[in-house]
Order: structure tokens, then sequence, then C-alpha cells
């Protein structure tokens, strides 16, 4: 039984007539009628009784009618479906995000699809990059948008660069620090700049950071930068720190992007750290179509 037959079936009870159905459909009578009498032998029992030039509906017939109006509306609905799935108007999209990542494209993406794809399925997962991974590999995620230091090389993740994002130290504005009375040496501009040992007497918030942020610390402000010392405050969600930072005198160590309301301190050395943003998936899985969607929009979202 085939949704062609189907169809044949519903015109020909539509018409009465296998002349007229045939011309409808662009058959010849003989190859109408063959699909019929297939349907009819396949299903054990008559669909039409042949009342001279017309064929009238048997009550078995009648029955098996409704049932193949519903097969071929669904069908339809299911080509129809398909097609949006693959331009992505609609569908589901999965996705973990590390917390630079997150705090910059959670609230705009999720903006863009409602006014956009308002009929897609679109999940953030937050979370530490190694929690993430697992979701990944377990099929719960369709990809991670992440720090790409901080995931080890794997022969089943595909990664993607995608962008790159300076780093800074961040306060509130009025920040203590920011008074000429702190600043402690010149930038290379001629602006003021305070030293590491200054922020250090302030609480200091970050999400999780790469090893290689941590050996970068300890290269530009020596053993007293080290991570287990110098950050008291930790969050995978940066928009939670943003938040204690800006109504306290803690500090933020982010991707300066990720807090475009806090004020960035000069400090000497300068920090120069960069983190890696890009988007990994399973090798050889194949993506939804909303995927191609977010990689648009991170190309957009992911700029300092």
């Amino acid at each position: 039984m085939t949704l062609v037959q189907l169809r044949h079936l519903t015109s020909l009870a539509q018409t009465g007539s296998f002349r007229r159905s045939a011309e409808a459909l662009f058959l010849t009578q003989p190859a109408l009628s063959r699909s019929i009498q297939a349907l009819e032998e396949e299903l054990g029992q008559r669909l039409f009784d042949r009342i001279g030039w017309r064929s009238e509906l048997t009550p078995f017939g009648r029955e098996v009618l409704a049932r193949a109006k519903r097969l071929i509306t669904e069908a339809e609905h299911l080509k129809e479906s398909a097609a949006r799935l693959q331009t992505g108007q609609a569908g589901r999209l999965r996705v973990g995000l590390g917390s630079g990542p997150g705090a910059i494209l959670t609230a705009p993406v999720l903006r863009h699809m409602a006014t956009h794809h308002p009929a897609a399925q679109v999940e953030f997962a937050r979370g530490h990059t190694a929690l993430l991974e697992q979701a990944l590999r377990e099929r719960r995620l369709d990809a991670l948008v992440v720090d790409i230091r901080s995931v080890p090389p794997s022969a089943d993740l595909l990664v993607q660069p995608l962008a790159e994002l300076r780093g800074a130290f961040l306060c509130r504005a009025g920040h203590p620090l920011l008074t000429p009375a702190e600043a402690e040496t010149e930038t290379a501009d001629g602006g003021a700049a305070v030293t590491f040992d200054s922020l250090r007497r302030y609480p200091m918030a970050s999400s999780p950071l790469s090893d290689e942020i941590g050996r970068l610390l300890l290269e530009r402000y020596g053993p007293q930068a080290h991570l287990d010392d110098c950050i008291t405050l930790r969050c995978e969600d940066i928009g939670t720190l943003v938040q204690v930072v800006a109504s306290s005198d803690a500090l933020l160590l982010a991707v300066r992007a990720a807090a475009p309301e806090l004020v960035e301190l000069p400090v000497t050395p300068a920090l120069d750290a960069t983190a890696r943003f890009g988007l990994v998936t399973l090798v050889g899985r194949s993506e939804p179509p909303l995927l191609e969607v977010l990689r648009g929009l991170i190309g957009e979202l992911l700029r300092d």
C-alpha cells in the first residue's frame, strides 16, 4: 500500500469515474484500474462497486477512504514540517554554553529565535565544560559553544574556532581603584594604571578559567596570581557575578564583552589575555538545521 494508491482511491471516490480520475491524475485508465485492483487485493475486499460507467464506494471502501484522507493529510503535514526543518523555520536545538558565551549569547539568540523562528524549540544548558561535553556525547546536547582551550583534544569531537575575545579586570563605576589616588603607574598612552597588588585588596570573581589563563596570570603577576588564591568568588553564571560586582567593591575577571555595563580597570602589566570561543560537535553526527542559524548569530554577537 502506498500514498500514491491512496490518492488514486480518493480521486476515484470523488469523481466516480475511472476516465475523469485518470485524466486528473495524468494516468491511463488501465494504469488507474491496476492501482485500485492492487489495493483491493492487498486489503482483501472490494473498495468500489462498478455500476454501469460509475464506480461507487462499498461500505468497506467508505471506511478505508476516511482513513486514507487522514493518512494523506498527515503525509502532507510531514512534508511541510520537513521543509520547515530544513530551512531552520522549525525544529529543535539544544546547546551547551560556557560562562562567557552564555553571558553574551543567551538573551540576543533567544530574542532572535522568538522573532524570526517562532516555531523553533531552543534549549540552552549552562555548566562546567566537562559536564557539557558529557551531555554532548550522550546526545543530550547538539553542540557546545565554549572556550575551546578548555576542551581536551579528542577524536570524537569536532572543534570549530569562531571568535577570540579580550579578557579584562572589571569593576563598578565609582570603584575606589578608579580614583587618581589609587593609580600607581602610567600606561603606555600616559593613562593611570594600578598593579595586581592593588587588585588583591578586593574580592575577585570569575567563572571557571582554563589552565592556559591560569599560566598566563602566573607569568604576568607572579605567584600571588595563582587562581586558587586570587579568585575568591566563583560561579558558572557570569550574569550573577556581574550583578555582585555592580553592587559591591568586588572585581570581575572575564571577557570584556560579557559585562559591558562594568568599567575596565587599567592594570600594569596589561593582562593581554583572550578567550578563544568555538563550536564543538560530535564527529559524524548529523547537525540540526537550526545549528547553521546559530553559527550566523555567533558571528554577529561574539565580538569585542
